[in-house]
Parts: structure tokens; sequence; C-alpha cells
């Protein structure tokens, strides 16, 4: 037996004679519960029909009478005893008919094992058309008249969404055979697109009375969104609709195409720290007016061996900081995250992990540690308060004027020294002009020659430091030039440090 509430009776004889689906008229009489819709079709409209028959007036319809005959019927004591079912719903198109059977749920399960994921459980999405929703309106409207008559209230938002039905019944076949379950949030999403252009124009009037909530966006094809169409609906008065949308919607011959079966995974985040050794490698590849300059650069080094076993679309390469090509970066290595972007594989343990360290670390020129798989809210952490943050160099530096030990051992003195930079000029083409504080918080200077003396140097995260070696045309003040009162320059910098405690150490 059906458990439909004896107050939505008059519903069920508006809806089920006017060409809507059985499941569509469980939908709009509120009924809650899973296992009717999952009842076979023809099962489940034998049970509607004796429900609306239980009071003697009317009994199980035979396929002798045209669907228009039941236009006419206003009210219980017209609904003919004979109503051909219709061949496609006039409110959801079809999809509770002929796009939830075992042998629809076939195509998305054989989608699904095609496409190679690794996945412990699945959300379901359903796009639908949006003129699904210009006729569940004008469903709504006549429904809640028929309540009124008995001063009950039909509520817009106690009707069943149609996406939940059809997850009601599209869940349980897709979860039995693939041996997971369907939640509500998932990092594994399988979704379904529906179209039907033969009722594309449903839609349209909507645009003559509601002009503001119909604007042309880049990204979309159509002005007719869903969201737009919801404003509309929101918006425009009964009477104005019932006159441009007549009651009932017409019964289309055809029902909802299939557009797409998608499947995507949630991006995973792999963290590590990078070391490189080489003055000739920049961090992300360096591509000037289409021309590669360098044969590769930390990023690919990584991200192959990365790319490769997670089979990944696509990723995002992010770090705390950056060095130039010429600066090699040592101690413990600069903290990195990459976002792999759908990725197939996802399940690893720390000892693949290990051994995918240990591939990316065949390479001479980088070494990666502590690499391992981390939240998206994590990846955020390194780049918090970057600019507070301290990070420690060494520099070979060159001096015009010949020098002794004497001339640069008060630079060991100076602590918290403020400088203002402006935008270095190698970097003003790709970052704004601006003048920015940074702290060169100590500074420690050995003799190598009366021309050459090493420097190192703790600073403030985001400090420019060739730039406060031989001050940039003034653009940096003061600078190691002003102060040892000579043209000096870099000749080599080494990034010792990158004060970050991300991501968590691993033993080795």
């Amino acid at each position: 037996m059906l458990v439909i509430e004896e107050k939505y009776r008059p519903v069920a004889e508006l809806l089920l004679p006017s060409g809507t689906c059985p499941r569509c008229v469980l939908r709009f009489c509120c009924v809650g519960s899973h296992a009717p819709y999952q009842l076979p079709y023809k099962e489940l409209a034998d049970e509607l029909w004796k429900f609306l028959a239980s009071d003697g007036d009317i009994s199980p319809p035979s396929k002798k009478v045209r669907l228009e005959d039941s236009e006419e019927c206003k009210d219980k004591a017209q609904i003919p005893r004979d109503v051909e079912a219709p061949q496609t719903c006039n409110l959801c198109l079809g999809i509770l008919q002929h796009l939830c059977s075992p042998e629809f749920v076939q195509k998305i399960l054989q989608r699904i094992r095609s496409a190679g994921y690794e996945f412990q459980d699945f959300v379901f999405s359903v796009s639908l058309p949006a003129q699904l929703l210009v006729r569940e309106h004008s469903a709504w409207l006549q429904a809640q008249q028929e309540m009124r008559k008995q001063d009950h209230l039909l509520q817009k938002a106690d009707i069943i969404q149609l996406k939940e039905a059809y997850k009601w019944i599209i869940h349980p076949m897709i979860s039995e055979k693939l041996g997971v379950q369907a939640v509500s949030k998932s990092l594994f999403e399988v979704g379904v697109v529906f179209c039907h252009q033969d009722t594309d124009e449903d839609c349209h009037f909507l645009a003559t009375v509601c002009k503001d909530c119909f604007k042309p966006a880049k990204n979309k094809q159509s002005v007719f969104t869903r969201m737009a169409v919801v404003k509309a609906l929101d918006k425009i008065k009964d009477n104005d609709f019932c006159i441009r949308f007549p009651w009932p919607p017409s019964s289309p011959k055809t029902a909802c195409q299939l557009v797409d079966i998608q499947c995507n995974h949630a991006s995973v985040f792999v963290a590590g720290r990078y070391n490189k050794y080489s003055r000739t490698l920049p961090q992300t590849p360096w591509v000037i007016d289409g021309e590669r300059k360098m044969e590769s650069s930390v990023e690919e080094l990584i991200t192959e061996q990365l790319m490769a076993v997670f089979k990944v679309d696509s990723f995002n390469f992010s770090s705390s900081g950056r060095e130039d090509v010429d600066v090699r970066t040592l101690g413990r290595g600069r903290p990195f995250a990459i976002e792999l972007v759908n990725p197939h594989r996802v399940q690893f343990t720390k000892q693949d992990m290990k051994d995918l360290q240990e591939e990316i670390n065949n390479s001479d020129k980088i070494k990666v540690r502590d690499l391992q798989i981390v939240s998206r809210e994590a990846v955020a952490y390194m780049k918090e308060g970057e600019e507070e943050k301290t990070k420690c160099y060494s520099a070979l530096i060159w001096t015009e004027k010949p020098i002794g030990k004497e001339d640069i051992e008060f630079l060991n003195d100076i602590k918290e020294l403020k400088i203002i930079q402006k935008t270095p000029l190698r970097v003003l083409h790709r970052r704004p002009l601006a003048s920015r504080s940074r702290i060169i918080h100590t500074m420690k200077a050995e003799y190598v020659d009366e021309h050459h003396f090493r420097l190192y140097l703790k600073t403030q995260a985001g400090t420019y430091i060739k730039e406060f070696a031989h001050g940039d045309f003034g653009r940096t003040v003061p600078n190691i030039s002003s102060l040892l009162k000579t043209t000096a320059d870099i000749l080599e910098l080494d990034v010792e440090s990158v004060d970050v405690d991300w991501p968590p150490a691993l033993e080795d």
C-alpha cells in the first residue's frame, strides 16, 4: 500500500490524469519514504490507481482512452476510469520513467568502471534542464489551489525534489553493483547531465516578464540558467504565470536525453620540501614569448613522477616563496605543495610515498624530503603570515674597492635593520610598483680576499637579497653598497633555510 496522506488525494486526482507519471505524483503528494519510488513502474502505477479508487468512484485504468480526454478532468467526480499512462511525463520529462531503469544504471556503471578511479564511496549529482522548474511551478500552483479548497496548504518546499527522488531510485542499484555506499559528501563524484531540446522554449516567456533576471554571461551558453529561472519564478505573479504557461503542460513525445556521465575525484594535495643544487634551473617552466629558455624546472622534475603515479589531469604548484634561476636552495629545503587535479589513483601507503620520493630524487639537480599527502586546509598554513616568517641566505659579495677584514666587521653588529625596497626593476614586468618595508634581522660577514667576502643574512621573508646588495640604482635603501661606500654586487646566492615548520618532518 502507498503511504499517501488522505489530504493529498486531490493532488493525485489532479496530476495523474493530466499526463504526470506516478513517481511525480508521489513527489507532489509529499511522500518522503524511499520505498514507493523504488517500486517497478507498472506496479507503482497500479498501486496509485488503487489508492484513487479506494473510495469506490474509480477503478484502475486500461489503455483505451486517449490522454487528451484527461484534460477535461477537473475534480474527483470527473476522473475517467480508463486513462492511458503518459509516454513521457509532463513534469519530469521522462527522467523518473525511462532514465532510472536497470538498463540505464548499467550505462553509469560502465562509465565508472572504464574511468579507472580508486574510491571508497561516491556522491551522485544530477544536472537537470531549467525548463523542469517551470513545469513544476505550474503543477504546484494548480495543486495548491486544490489543497486550499479543503483548507490545506502545500508549500513548495514540501514537495520532494526531482533530484532527491531520482537518487532514491538510483543509489541502491549503483551501490549494490559497486559494493560501496552513496553518501552526501565524498571525494569521488559521479554525475549525469540531462537535456530536453523539444521543451527548451518553456522558459522563454519569463524573459519578457522578468528581464532583469536574465543577463548574458561569458561562460554560459544560455541566459536561461537554473539560477536565473528560479529568480524569475520567485518574482513573477501567479496570474501572469498561469496566463503565459497554461495548465497542464504538454506531454512531449520524447524523454530527456543523456548528455554526459561524468566522473571526477577531488584534488589530492602532496607536500614536501625541495633542495635545488643547480644554478641553471628555474623553479617553474621559463617561457618567454612562447620560447622555452631552460630545459627543465624544479616544478617539472617533481610533478613528472607525481602525475604519472596519481594519474591526474593537471596540477597546481605552489611554494613558500621562490628562488631565482641562479640561486641554490640548501639546508632542509623550501616547503612546497602540489594540487593534483582529478587523480585516478589515490590510495598510497607511507612506503609508497617514500618510494615515490626516491624516484624523484634520482635527479642530481634537486632532492625532495618529507613527501606526504596533506589536506587542502593544511596547504593554507604554508602561505599564512608568509611575510612574518624568516629566511636565511649566504651570499658571495664582490666589492669594487679593495677591502680588509676590518672594513666589514661592523656588519656583524647590525641588528634589525629596516630597509625600504621599491619593486625591483627586474620584476616590474610582473609585479606592481610599490615600496615595501623589510627587516634584515642579522648579518655575519666572512672575509675572503680584498674584493670578496661572504655574507650570511637572516631576513624577513619577501626581502630582495640581490637588490639589498647592489642597491638597484637607489631603489633599495640602505644597502650593502651604501653601507660599505663602494659598489657591491652578489656573485653567488644560496638559500640556507626557509623557516617554516611545515610540512611535518618524516623519519628518514
